[in-house]
C-alpha cells in the first residue's frame, strides 16, 4: 500500500514548522514533499541587522535540506491548484513546471508587501519582505554615503543623504533605528559638508510607534529613535512618489533618493486563486486550520484566517509569532487525519515581544514585563538565539565581532534596483535578466529583465497564474529606479527624453555610466499598476472550478519559535 502524500507550499515560519514536526510526527508513513521557491528558511526577524551590515546574510538563513533530512525539497513557486484531482502545478526557477500530487495539502505560501495607491510609490520605493531587498538597501544606503561625501553640491548632499521609511510597525521602526547607526558609523570614517548628517524620517498615519504592540514598547521606541536622530512623524506619509523626492500628507516635500516601504504585508494570491471563502484575502479555516468542506486541505500563517479561541469573533493576526505556532499545531491535525495521534484546536496567548532598536538599545516585555535599555537588548538577543532553528553560533560570532570591529561599509552591486521591485509576489528572489518571471495579473511583461515595479498581485504573490512562465525572453529594459543613478537613467530608454533617476535608485546606482550601459538589454518596460486589486469577498462557493488558476506567489516570512515573546509583528513568510 502506497505511502499517504502530503505537500506543505511555502518555507516561511509556518510551512518550515509543519515540515519539521510533521517529519517527526509520521516516521516514515508519509512522503512529505515542500514547494518553496528557495532552498532556505529565513528568519525575517534579524534582516534589518543584515541591511545594516552587522549580520551576514547567510546568518540568517537556515537550509531546508540540511535540517529536514526527511523532507523532499522542490524548488518552484505554486501556479495553481486543482482540489479535485488532488495536484499542484509549479514553476521551477529556470522556467520548468511540474505537477505535484498530493493527500494532504498544507497551504503555508505567506505574504508580500502591502501596496496602497499612492502615485509613485510602485515605481520608486522598495519594500523589506526578502534577502534580496536587504542586500540592496545595504548596497543602496552605502552608495547614497559615499556620493554625499563627494558631492560638490550641498543640495545633492542633503538629497543623497535623506533617509524615508513608510510604516512605523516592527519592521519600519528596528529599519529606521539599525539605519540611523549605520549611516552614522560611516560618516566618522567619511565626513559629510560642513554642517550635515544623515536624516531618517519614519513616517506613519498611525498616533504612535509600533501601534500593534503595547503601549510601553511604543514609548521606548520613540524615545529611543527621537535621541538617536531619526525623525518620527505620527500622522503623516506619503501623498506621492517621485524620482527625486517624496510629498508628503502634510504638504512637505523630502528631496531624497531612498524610499523604504514597510507599510504591512497581504495574504498571498494563490489562497485568492482557490475561489473558496475568504477573510480579506485569506483562506477562512476552522480551529483545526482545516478548510470547511475540503478535507485534504489545511492552511496556516498569513494565508490563513483562523479564529482566536482567545477573542472570540477575531482571526488571529498576521504575525510571526502565530505563523510558527500554528505550523506546529496544523502538523498534529494533518498526522491525525492519518490516524497519528489527536486533533488539537489552535489556541495560544502572547508571551510577549522584542524589539532590536539597534546598538545595546531595545524594547521588550517578556510575560508581560516592560523592559529597556542594555536589559531588553540582552533579552532580545537571547530570544533570537533561542528562536533560531539554526546558525546560532555564527549570528552571535557576528554580534560579538560588530561590538569590537568597525563594519564593513562597502557596496557589492550584486542586486540592482530592477531585481526588487516593490509590486512582486516573490521578495524572497532577486529577478534576473531572461529569468523565468512570471508578469503580474493585468500587466503581462517580458519574462526575465529589468521592469520596474515587476511582479505583483494585488494580495501577495505577485506572479499571474501563467502569465510571465513562458513568456518570450526580454527586451526590456531597466528603467531608472528612485535609487538609480542619474548616468544609468541616461540610457535607460532608447529614444527620447531621458528619464530622471528613480527615487530610490542610486544616481549612480550600478557604479558607472559602463555599467548601466551593459545593465540590460533596451526596450520598454511594463509600468506596475499603483492601484491595490481589490480584495476577494468571502463567501464564495467550495464547489468553484476545480482548477484555479493563482496570479503570483510570494515569499517567506518572520516568526519565532515558542516559547518566549515573538520574533516580529509583521507576517510571516
Amino acid at each position: 500500500m502506497s505511502r499517504p502524500r502530503i505537500v506543505i507550499v511555502g518555507a516561511g515560519f509556518a510551512g518550515y514548522r509543519a515540515a519539521r514536526v510533521l517529519s517527526r510526527l509520521t516516521r516514515h508513513k508519509a512522503d512529505i514533499t515542500l514547494l518553496n521557491p528557495t532552498d532556505y528558511f529565513l528568519y525575517l526577524p534579524l534582516l534589518p541587522q543584515v541591511a545594516a551590515g552587522i549580520l551576514e546574510p547567510r546568518r540568517v538563513t537556515v537550509s531546508l535540506t540540511g535540517t529536514l533530512p526527511d523532507v523532499r525539497l522542490v524548488l518552484g513557486e505554486a501556479d495553481a491548484v486543482d482540489l479535485d484531482g488532488h495536484t499542484v502545478r509549479y514553476t521551477g526557477p529556470e522556467g520548468d513546471g511540474g505537477t505535484l500530487p498530493f493527500d494532504r495539502l498544507i497551504l503555508a505560501a505567506g505574504s508580500v508587501n502591502k501596496l496602497l495607491p499612492i502615485p509613485g510609490v510602485a515605481e520608486h520605493a522598495h519594500g523589506f519582505r526578502g534577502l534580496p531587498e536587504a542586500l540592496y538597501l545595504r548596497d543602496h544606503v552605502t552608495r547614497q554615503m559615499e556620493l554625499a561625501a563627494a558631492a560638490d553640491d550641498p543640495a545633492s548632499c542633503a538629497e543623497r543623504c535623506t533617509f524615508v521609511v513608510v510604516g512605523a510597525g516592527y519592521t519600519g521602526t528596528e529599519v529606521a533605528a539599525q539605519g540611523k547607526l549605520f549611516t552614522d558609523s560611516q560618516i566618522r570614517r567619511r565626513p559629510l559638508r560642513a554642517g550635515m548628517r544623515p536624516r531618517w524620517l519614519l513616517l506613519d498615519v498611525a498616533e504612535r510607534v509600533l501601534p500593534e504592540l503595547d503601549e510601553n514598547l511604543s514609548r521606548t521606541a520613540d524615545r529611543v529613535l527621537r535621541q538617536r536622530g531619526v525623525e518620527v512623524r505620527m500622522g503623516t506619509s506619503v501623498k506621492e512618489a517621485t524620482h527625486r523626492g517624496v510629498l508628503l500628507t502634510d504638504g512637505e516635500f523630502v528631496d531624497t533618493r531612498t524610499l523604504v516601504w514597510c507599510v504591512g504585508v497581504r495574504p498571498d494570491p494563490l489562497a485568492e486563486s482557490l475561489e473558496l471563502p475568504l477573510e480579506k484575502g485569506r483562506l477562512l479555516v476552522d480551529p483545526y486550520l482545516q478548510v470547511p468542506g475540503r478535507p485534504g486541505l489545511f492552511a496556516a500563517g498569513d494565508a490563513a484566517a483562523v479564529p482566536d479561541l482567545e477573542k472570540p469573533g477575531a482571526y488571529t493576526p498576521m504575525t510571526a509569532q502565530h505563523a510558527w505556532r500554528q505550523g506546529k499545531a496544523v502538523a498534529h491535525n494533518v498526522a491525525a487525519s492519518l490516524g497519528l495521534g489527536e486533533r488539537r484546536a489552535y489556541r495560544h496567548r502572547d508571551l510577549g515581544f522584542v524589539v532590536d532598536l539597534g546598538g545595546v538599545k531595545a524594547a521588550a516585555n517578556p510575560l508581560g514585563v516592560p523592559l529597556s535599555g542594555v536589559a531588553a537588548g540582552a533579552v532580545t538577543r537571547g530570544y533570537h538565539l533561542a528562536a533560531m532553528p539554526g546558525n546560532r553560533v555564527r549570528v552571535a560570532a557576528d554580534w560579538l565581532l560588530d561590538a569590537v570591529l568597525p563594519r564593513q561599509a562597502v557596496q557589492l552591486g550584486l542586486v540592482r534596483s530592477w531585481s526588487v521591485p516593490l509590486d512582486t509576489a516573490s521578495p524572497e528572489v532577486a529577478r534576473v535578466p531572461g529569468g523565468p518571471e512570471k508578469a503580474r495579473a493585468g500587466n503581462p511583461g517580458p519574462a526575465g529583465g529589468p521592469r520596474a515595479g515587476e511582479g505583483a498581485e494585488p494580495a501577495d504573490a505577485i506572479q499571474d497564474p501563467d502569465a510571465g512562465k513562458h513568456a518570450e525572453p526580454p527586451g526590456p529594459v531597466k528603467e531608472p529606479d528612485l535609487i538609480q543613478d542619474a548616468d544609468a537613467a541616461k540610457h535607460a530608454e532608447p529614444p527620447g527624453p531621458v528619464k530622471e533617476p528613480d527615487l530610490i535608485q542610486d544616481v549612480d546606482v550600478d557604479a558607472d555610466a559602463d555599467a548601466a550601459k551593459h545593465a540590460e538589454p533596451p526596450g520598454p518596460v511594463k509600468q506596475p499598476d499603483l492601484i491595490q486589486a481589490p480584495e476577494h469577498t468571502p463567501g464564495a462557493s467550495s464547489d468553484a472550478p476545480a482548477v484555479h488558476k493563482h496570479r503570483p506567489r510570494d515569499p517567506s516570512a518572520l516568526a519565532p519559535p515558542e516559547p518566549g515573546p515573538p520574533a516580529s509583528s509583521e507576517g510571516d513568510s
